[in-house]
């Protein structure tokens, strides 16, 4: 059983399926993946804790429920931590890189994260704009959240942080309660903030990531012949679904412009050198900081 909270239409669902029936093939029918969308098996908070105590077998969680369990994880949440979704795939597939810390909540949480899936690049939308520096964004209420790195974030880039549950930000950006949100472009338009938010700024000021986590000891307990072939089928489901995600991103920015979205870039060193204080107080060890600068190498010079 694998947990999910997106639809039988998001990319996650479809690139998790193709593994399932993979998996199934190349196993002769020993292993295979159902997976449960629509978090049927409960919230991620909750199934999150289903999975240690192997209760659900899998799920894919975001990276602030992975904060929770152990600060480590807040590096690959980051701003400015990775350019774009090759950069993030790189980096998530170096076992030199990652595997420390994919491996850290083993003992603790019963939890082994196998690998990531991407959220894509997240940029800020607006009732007013265009947004093109920081001080544009001053005295504008933004939705972000839970998190305090990113609310410290958006703080940073010269919004007022409004932490607010998904599922009410449409409403507070048509009352005016908020004057923005920021989000990937797929999510943009699934929940038709392109109705109330009609400008667009390119910040690119993170790249998100979802993690696939499972129990250790199922993990374990496989026969090597298995094992070896399940973690050899997921090496592909990451880089199955960047194609998928790449593909919807490029559809949804489409139709936002021909809905009246107003799309920009914007001064990107400005955004940076904003955001560069966030960093600096989350690299609060000597291995966070080297787990930080690692991610840096992988970025294409």
């Amino acid at each position: 059983m694998l947990s999910l909270n997106q639809t039988e239409e998001h990319p996650s669902y479809i690139a998790l399926e193709q593994f399932g029936d993979d998996l199934y093939e190349a196993t002769d029918g020993r292993l295979d993946v159902e997976v449960y969308p629509n978090e049927t098996l409960g919230g991620q908070q909750e199934v999150l804790q289903l999975v240690g105590d192997g209760a659900v077998d899998m799920a894919v969680v975001p990276g602030t429920q992975m904060e929770n369990i152990s600060p480590d994880f807040r590096v690959l949440n980051l701003p400015t931590a990775l350019d774009d979704i090759d950069h993030q795939l790189r980096v998530v597939s170096d076992e030199a890189i990652v595997g420390d810390l994919f491996t850290s909540v083993e003992d603790s949480n019963h939890l082994t994260v196998l690998g990531g899936l991407t959220q894509g690049s997240r940029h800020v939308y607006t009732a007013e704009g265009p947004i093109v520096e920081p001080s544009d964004l001053s005295g504008m209420k933004i939705r972000v959240q839970e998190s305090s790195v990113h609310i410290d974030m958006i703080n940073a880039m010269g919004a007022a942080a409004t932490p607010m549950s998904y599922g009410e930000v449409y409403t507070a950006l048509q009352s005016g309660v908020l004057d923005g949100a920021e989000n990937n472009g797929i999510s943009y338009m699934s929940q038709h903030h392109n109705g109330v938010a009609t400008h667009m700024a390119l910040t690119n000021h993170l790249v998100g990531l979802d993690y696939v986590v499972m129990n250790t000891d199922l993990l374990h307990s496989l026969p090597d012949e298995d094992r070896e072939i399940f973690q050899q089928q997921w090496q592909l489901v990451s880089e199955h679904h960047a194609g998928l995600w790449t593909a919807e991103t490029e559809t949804a920015i489409a139709e936002a412009e021909d809905s009246g979205t107003e799309i920009n870039d914007v001064d990107k060193a400005a955004f940076q050198e904003a955001l560069r204080p966030v960093v600096e107080k989350y690299l609060d060890t000597p291995q966070d900081r080297e787990l930080f600068e690692a991610i840096r190498r992988e970025a294409q010079p």
